[in-house]
Order: structure tokens, then C-alpha cells, then sequence
């Protein structure tokens, strides 16, 4: 959706300026662990934990944490929590549909902190089911665009099963099924084409377009549901145009 900001993006835009970067570790040390733990700790063997510690490395993660993480999960050393997910659903400003993954260790905790984060900024929790079935589990595989085209990118994926492209600006967002992940991302490889990003998030199916204020609103309700380390991640169906998004940035 040319013109449009999805979360997805400006979410990246802000991990990378983060100040809080210690946070930003901790999650994808955790994802480290449980993905370990799900699938074995070998990454040539485990897409997800390959995945995971990319992402983890491309965050500047120190090695030796990435290491004990992988140890940790695999059962190789002692100290691997028991890490549960737990979904929490509601809505935000302007009936915004909210979905909040989280991974913890005490699910009171989560619970408390989660529904405090959503009061204190205009959110409602909802019971389970009330938003869950907007949202579609989905792959995302993220390039830099260079002196690609968007038809350049969509005959390197089609046969590899994916759905759609998107111009994000300065990259390409592909858009697949799970399942198809790890073939879409073995297709651009095979034509010399790098990628950026990775990994399998909820996209709704149904958008809520946001102007400068609801989007401020927002963000606001994010980032204090983000504050929390039990919550991994959060996701909207709201969307705001190219001038929205400049607003944000000011």
C-alpha cells in the first residue's frame, strides 16, 4: 500500500533509534531460547532459531548472549526458563484492534501489566476472540530495494508461494504463508538477491486509517504496552499516510 505506513515499518524505524536497546535485547535473547527449545538448537536444522539469531546479531546482541541462549534453550547448559505465550486482545483509539504476544514466565504478571498499559492510554482489553479472528498469521520477508523492481522481486517469489509485494520506500515487503518462509527466502538467495528481514507476524485483514492525533494515541499505548519485558510483541490493524508518519517523527 504505496503512500500508506504500515506499523511494521515505522516499528523497525524505532527498534533501530531505540535508547532502550537493553530491552530490545532481551526479547530477542528470549526468542533465542524458546525457538532452541521448539525446534533444536542447531540453526543449519532450526529456520526459526536461524532466523532469530540473525535478527539477534543484526541488533548488535552480543555473541556470547546469543551462544547462551541457544545453549539454554537446547537443554546444552542449565537455566532455560519456562517460557509460555499468552495472547492478550483489545482495542485502542478509534476502535483500533489490538494484539498483544506475549512470552512469560508468570502469566499474572503479564495479565496485570498489559491491562495497567492499556487503561492508563485509552485502551480497553477484550475477551479472547473479540479481535483474534481480524488477524491472519503471516510471513513477512523484508529487502533493500537498490536497483531492484518490483518485477524483478515478484519473478524471483512467485513459484517459491508468495502472495504479494509491497513498496515500503527504500524496500520490498513479501508478503506469504508460514509455511512458505523458508522457501521464498531460498528463492531470492538463489537470485543473488539479500535479505534484509524475516519473520512470521499477524497482518489484519481489515484497516483502520488514522489521522495525526489517533496515530499519536497510539503509538503512545504501544510503547507502554511495550515497556513490558513479558510482551514480545503487538499488533494493530491501523495504518496512517506518508504526512502521518512525518508528524510522528517530529
Amino acid at each position: 500500500m504505496s503512500g500508506h505506513s504500515k506499523w511494521a515499518t515505522t516499528k523497525h524505524k524505532k527498534a533501530a533509534n531505540d535508547a532502550k536497546r537493553s530491552k530490545l535485547w532481551a526479547k530477542l535473547i528470549k526468542d533465542i531460547e524458546v525457538a532452541a527449545r521448539t525446534g533444536g538448537g542447531d540453526p543449519a536444522a532450526n529456520p526459526t532459531l536461524d532466523d532469530m539469531i540473525k535478527k539477534a546479531k543484526k541488533a548488535s546482541v552480543p555473541g556470547d548472549n546469543i551462544e547462551r541462549a541457544r545453549k539454554r534453550g537446547s537443554g546444552e547448559i542449565a537455566g532455560g526458563s519456562d517460557w509460555q505465550t499468552v495472547m492478550y486482545e483489545g482495542y485502542g483509539t478509534n476502535g483500533v484492534a489490538v494484539l498483544i504476544e506475549c512470552l512469560t514466565d508468570n502469566r499474572n504478571r503479564a495479565a496485570t501489566e498489559v491491562r495497567t498499559a492499556m487503561t492508563k492510554n485509552g485502551g480497553n482489553l477484550g475477551e479472547s476472540g473479540s479481535v483474534a479472528y481480524m488477524f491472519e498469521r503471516t510471513g513477512v520477508v523484508t529487502i533493500q530495494k537498490g536497483e531492484l523492481t518490483e518485477d524483478d522481486v515478484l519473478m524471483a517469489v512467485l513459484d517459491a508461494g508468495a502472495d504479494e509485494v509491497n513498496d515500503l520506500g527504500e524496500e520490498f515487503e513479501i508478503i506469504c504463508k508460514p509455511t512458505d518462509l523458508t522457501a521464498v527466502k531460498e528463492a531470492l538467495t538463489a537470485e543473488g538477491i539479500e535479505v534484509e528481514d524475516s519473520e512470521q507476524e499477524f497482518r489484519a485483514g481489515v484497516e483502520v486509517d488514522l489521522d495525526a492525533e489517533g496515530a499519536k494515541k497510539m503509538m503512545r499505548l504501544i510503547d507502554a504496552l511495550e515497556e513490558s519485558d513479558d510482551v514480545q510483541n503487538v499488533y494493530t490493524n491501523m495504518t496512517f499516510s506518508d504526512e502521518v508518519a512525518a508528524q510522528l517523527d517530529d
